[in-house]
């Protein structure tokens, strides 16, 4: 259980942050700047939910709950020690991107396919669906190059790319299932 009884420690007043494992790093490092804008996706994902109504707020709540299972995951290095630790380390697990990619089919299924690229815009959850998917994707990327110097979950990456295909196709269902989708006219205003 979590317990926080004291909101501002003091500790981080010289420019560094614990990591799950208690090794302290610079808050500007990789790692940190993974799992600090898995954080933001989540608040852009608060803003959304002002908009939505059941079934969609109740998958966004579960979304919301995922990515700070993300972030647990992110802010514990060294997969190979879990093991050694003192308590079982929280991890992504498969059943989680699963459960997205069965939300992204159900979803898609009511929609026609798409002839052209749709503009982030229309009502404004869908909006709102847009920056959480912009975000989730340079969240994605952050994730990505971590993995190229370090051992990264591959179900914390599989994650993010579900997610934000997730969100793409959430805002197509939030613009009258996609009738009042904003697409890209190529040249338009030439």
């Amino acid at each position: 259980m979590v317990v926080l009884n004291r909101i501002y420690t003091k500790t981080g007043d010289s420019g560094e942050t614990a990591l799950g494992n208690g090794t302290r790093v610079a808050k500007y490092s990789l790692r940190v700047e993974s799992y600090g804008t898995v954080d933001e996706v989540n608040a852009t994902v608060g803003l959304a939910r002002l908009h939505a109504s059941d079934p969609m707020d109740g998958q966004l709540a579960e979304i919301q709950n995922d990515l700070f299972d993300l972030g647990a995951d992110l802010c514990r290095p060294d997969m190979a020690r879990d093991k050694d630790a003192e308590y079982t380390p929280l991890r992504m697990v498969d059943a989680q991107v699963k459960r997205l990619e069965t939300q992204i089919d159900s979803m898609n299924s009511a929609l026609e396919p798409l002839r052209s690229f749709v503009l982030p815009g229309g009502s404004a959850l869908a909006a709102h669906l847009h920056l959480c998917r912009t975000v989730t994707r340079r969240s994605e990327r952050l994730v990505m190059e971590l993995a190229s110097l370090e051992e990264i979950n591959p179900a914390a990456v599989q994650y993010l790319n579900r997610l934000s295909d997730w969100f793409f196709v959430a805002s197509r269902i939030a613009n009258d299932n996609g009738k009042a989708d904003v697409l890209w006219v190529p040249g338009k205003n030439r």
